[in-house]
């Protein structure tokens, strides 16, 4: 039987080892080498990379991603809970329906749908024109390069991630409970929250991990539409990669934070 069951997860197992396993421990790797003039990895070993981290403006920059990406999967989860109801209660004719709406934007790259919030937000757009025409803004009031202006879009962009598995979980619900709850004396408001929350509490939890962590490491959404005030450490990552050419930097950075994200949940697994 186990034979069996290695045979059925070796794939999967391969796949983990080879595009997961394998680039985390070169990132770890290459944070303790020395980086060259040339934006190259030198020889030998070297925590100069790993005291890079000292920087005192890196507090601020994690304390800002931690912000944003905790708010973006709250929202996100707040917004997704009630489409996944009305996709789970819909008739087959309208669920199929409404699942094309949500998996629609997958159909346009990522970048473009970026940098189509970027024209709607524009200082010169339709949206600020119209704003500042029946004046509920400033005429020097700017939509982009604002914290709130990457949240905007964060949102957009990772929604369907936590509407997807909210109505996988609702879908396999028995919505009946909720009758019972409710026959029970229980209000419209606690049969939801003590009955319909705990039985999709997996596909909450899968929601959450699937924004949270891809927010940790977002760099393109702030980068794009975001300003000095809205650096997130993907833009970090980012920056000592493409700008500095110091690969050791880059990846000591992404080591602290892939420690950031595992942590938590080696954790767990040891009190569990």
């Amino acid at each position: 039987m186990k034979l069996q069951e290695l045979r059925a997860t070796f794939p999967s197992l391969l796949w983990l080892l080879v595009f997961v396993a394998v680039p985390t421990c070169l990132i770890f790797y290459i944070a303790f080498k020395p980086a060259t003039s040339n934006g190259g990895i030198g020889a030998g070993w070297s925590l100069d990379a790993m005291k890079a981290l000292a920087d005192p403006h890196f507090p601020a920059i994690i304390a800002r991603t931690l912000w944003i990406s905790f708010v973006t999967t709250a929202l996100c989860l707040l917004i997704a809970l009630p489409v996944a109801w009305t996709m789970a209660r819909a008739n087959p004719q309208w669920k199929q329906r409404l699942l094309l709406l949500v998996v629609v934007p997958f159909w346009t790259n990522f970048l473009i749908r970026v940098f189509a919030w970027k024209q709607i937000l524009h200082a010169e757009g339709f949206l600020a024109t119209l704003l500042k025409k029946l004046q509920l803004i400033d005429s020097n009031a700017m939509l982009l390069y604002q914290p709130s202006t990457v949240l905007l879009v964060s949102i957009y962009s990772f929604l369907p991630f936590a509407i997807l598995p909210l109505y996988a979980a609702a879908e396999k619900f028995d919505f009946s409970l909720l009758d019972a709850a409710r026959d029970l004396g229980a209000s419209r408001a606690r049969a939801i929250r003590q009955v319909f929350l705990p039985g999709i509490r997996q596909g909450l939890l899968t929601a959450a991990i699937v924004v949270f962590i891809p927010m940790l490491g977002s760099y393109i959404i702030p980068d794009l539409v975001g300003g000095k005030e809205s650096e997130m450490i993907g833009n970090k990552i980012a920056q000592r990669n493409f700008n500095d050419r110091n690969l050791p930097q880059a990846a000591a950075i992404s080591a602290a934070l892939t420690l950031a994200v595992l942590l938590p949940f080696a954790l767990r697994r040891r009190r569990s």
